[in-house]
């Protein structure tokens, strides 16, 4: 009975052993420098350029990022935004601007989701970078 049991602490010592020789992150080597990565996420650099115009042929719901100006307070909550390839009409909370004012010649960044079930499609804005 005793063998058994000798046998089987053996085995889980030399399990240990083997274990902690590989996997894991080895940080003996610096990670190369951004700019030398050839493959892989890169942040704003890969990030595509969304237009007014690309923007309404997406499916409802989509999400919506756009950057250019906000042109026409409409009343309430309703703005026209137009880039260099047109204008779309716009639903922006107060609280999405967050007590910040733009003016029609400022550059902005909307982000929300498309909603085509509105005639014309408006964009339901979430967020507003100036």
């Amino acid at each position: 009975m005793k063998l058994p049991l000798v046998a089987l602490f053996c085995s889980l010592i030399t399990f240990g052993v083997y274990a902690d020789e590989k996997g894991g992150l080895e940080k003996d080597a610096a990670p190369p420098p951004p700019h030398a990565l050839n493959e892989g996420y890169r942040g704003t650099d890969n990030a595509r350029i969304m237009t007014v115009d690309h923007a309404k042929t997406m499916h409802d719901g989509a999400t919506i990022s756009l950057r250019g100006n906000l042109i026409e307070d409409q009343g309430g909550d309703k703005f026209v935004f137009r880039d260099k390839t047109g204008s779309i009409q716009t639903i922006i909370p107060q609280s999405v601007f967050d007590g910040r004012t733009v003016k029609p010649d400022n550059m902005i960044s909307i982000n929300g989701s498309l909603d085509k079930k509105m005639d014309p499609p408006v964009v339901r804005v979430d967020m507003l970078q100036k």
